[in-house]
């Protein structure tokens, strides 16, 4: 069975960049929370930042959102090359 390539990489992206945004999000309600994830991020993707914005948090969830459908599409290309014409 194939996957749809366009689907896996749409489906990475709201997964990772909603995560992302979540936690954020409640970092913004609460100082503490995800403090380490959000650290690992902003060493990851350049130009986030901790500043505890909600502009940082929408930099962040489209820097995730980008990297997740990145993800998603080549998982997806490597799944269906080896995948192939297998009839089960």
């Amino acid at each position: 069975m194939k996957l749809s390539i366009k689907a896996m990489g749409i489906a990475a992206a709201i997964c990772w960049g909603g995560g992302i945004f979540l936690i954020g999000v409640g970092n913004l309600i609460s100082d503490t929370y995800g403090v380490a994830f959000l650290e690992v991020i902003a060493s990851i993707y350049p130009g986030y930042s901790m500043s505890s914005t909600f502009g940082s948090v929408i930099v962040a969830t489209l820097y995730g959102a980008l990297d997740g459908a990145i993800i998603g599409f080549v998982f997806g290309w490597v799944y269906n090359r080896f995948a192939g014409n297998s009839g089960s």
